[in-house]
């Protein structure tokens, strides 16, 4: 059952849009902090909007064919595009420069559909390309490589089939788990192939039952659960089984993955184009590739996965959607160009804002304390003074600073050596670092 029709008061998703940029993209993606959207156009350019302002306050002008993915690196210092002209590009927000600078060009062989940073060091990239063929790009001096990721075939006797066995399968989507310990690849035929990437080696192959070629994969922050869409129209999520280490001998896990939820329109029969999990993992949103509506299935994964709203966009249909990574906010990409900015308005409750404060349904006549508005007394005052001024001050201990919440990924122990591999020759994307903010009229859109 709908759950807004249970108790409208405990929805924590999207429900109604609060703003749209008239961005001219074909999508859009959230920074980490949730302050900047970032956006694609057909003509080559990318753009960071200022949520607060509403405003594009970058151009990323160095593609000359349509950017085909965006990634941002994990303190949002960064910005990587991907295009059809086979080039991929690293943007550096920190620059004084007019446009932004660029920090690394990377030339491939056919167009790039996808591209995305390491979770923890925007030096390692990995790319898709057009041709089926994904690699996984070292920048850092000590381990310096671009290296393809090949799927190990069997041994077949078939004729058509290589020396390396059965006709390799063409790669359709590429991604990093949360913990960038392993790389996730789909493929043409249904699978979905698990690589080390420290070691560059296949640890696992999945086989999923009935799916056809993946089209996408996204996973919960914690990297426990998996969501992929299939040319079967339909989504499903798996829980992410704990790997073990690559051998030198190319041993690897053979296994079929059994989804413990499936998402489908059942009556339309409507592809996905997109879908995206909430901050916390308990809500998923699947972006319905239908040609006449802008349609967003949300569903409660804390309840089983059961359905629980359509969002409704209007008339002109939605190509992408990105989830907010803090808060329930969704942005969604419109065939237009329009970025629709969904949120969850909670009706206000004065009684919460105040100690005895007191909502009334009509006007009441207010009786004053006798007390109320008596001036303290300056002899009075004067002794509480003195009295804290005799107060001892510790100045030897240090406040604790409250630091930000640690997500726990699935599958990382401390030391790991796959994490001490990332984090070695580390970016420079810090916390601290700043962006130069400059306004619409120091640049041609």
């Amino acid at each position: 059952m709908n759950e807004s029709l249970i108790s409208p008061f405990n929805i924590t998703h999207p429900t109604t849009v609060q703003t749209s940029l008239f961005a001219l993209a074909t999508f859009a993606r959230f920074d980490p902090t949730g302050r900047y959207v970032a956006t694609a156009r057909v003509d080559g350019t990318a753009a960071i909007w200022d949520l607060d302002t509403r405003s594009a306050v970058r151009v990323l002008d160095g593609h000359v064919k349509a950017v085909s993915s965006l990634d941002w690196s994990r303190h949002s210092r960064y910005v990587l595009t991907a295009s059809k002209d086979w080039n991929v590009v690293v943007w550096d927000l920190a620059s004084f420069c007019l446009p932004a600078q660029r920090r690394t060009t990377l030339r491939f062989d056919a167009p790039v559909v996808s591209a995305s940073f390491h979770p923890r060091n925007s030096r390692i990239i990995l790319a898709l390309l057009s041709t089926g063929e994904a690699y996984l790009i070292d920048q850092r001096k000590a381990h310096r490589a671009r290296v393809e990721l090949c799927e190990l075939q069997e041994e077949s006797d078939d004729e058509g089939a290589g020396p390396s066995g059965r006709t390799r399968s063409a790669i359709t989507v590429a991604r990093f788990d949360p913990s960038g310990k392993h790389i996730f690849l789909g493929t043409n035929a249904g699978n979905i192939i698990v690589f080390s990437t420290r070691s560059k080696t296949m640890v696992a192959r999945h086989k999923i039952a009935g799916a056809g070629a993946i089209k996408g994969l996204e996973f919960t922050k914690t990297g426990r659960q998996l969501v992929s869409n299939s040319a079967d129209r339909t989504l499903r999520q798996f829980t992410v089984p704990i790997y073990p280490a690559a051998t030198a001998d190319g041993v690897y896990l053979e296994q079929e993955l059994e989804p413990t939820h499936r998402f489908n329109d059942p009556i339309n029969k409507t592809a996905w184009h997109s879908m995206s999990y909430s901050p916390d993992g308990e809500w998923l949103a699947g972006g319905a590739a239908d040609s006449a509506q802008h349609k967003i299935y949300i569903w409660d994964m804390s309840n089983d996965g059961q359905f629980a709203s359509a969002l409704d966009g209007g008339r002109e249909p939605l190509l992408h959607l990105h989830w907010h990574p803090s808060k329930s906010s969704i942005a969604s990409t419109t065939n237009q160009g329009n970025i629709l900015i969904w949120h969850c308005p909670h009706p206000e409750r004065w009684g919460a804002f105040a100690g005895g404060f007191e909502e009334l349904d009509e006007n009441v006549e207010y009786e004053e304390r006798e007390d109320e508005f008596d001036i303290e007394d300056e002899a009075d005052m004067i002794r509480r003074k003195m009295k804290e001024e005799e107060e001892e001050v510790d100045i030897d201990t240090m406040p604790e600073v409250s630091k930000p919440r640690q997500i726990q990924m699935h599958g990382v122990h401390v030391g790991d050596e796959d994490i001490v591999w990332a984090d070695d020759e580390p970016d420079d994307d810090l916390e601290d670092w700043k962006m130069r903010v400059i306004m619409e009229e120091d640049w041609d859109m």
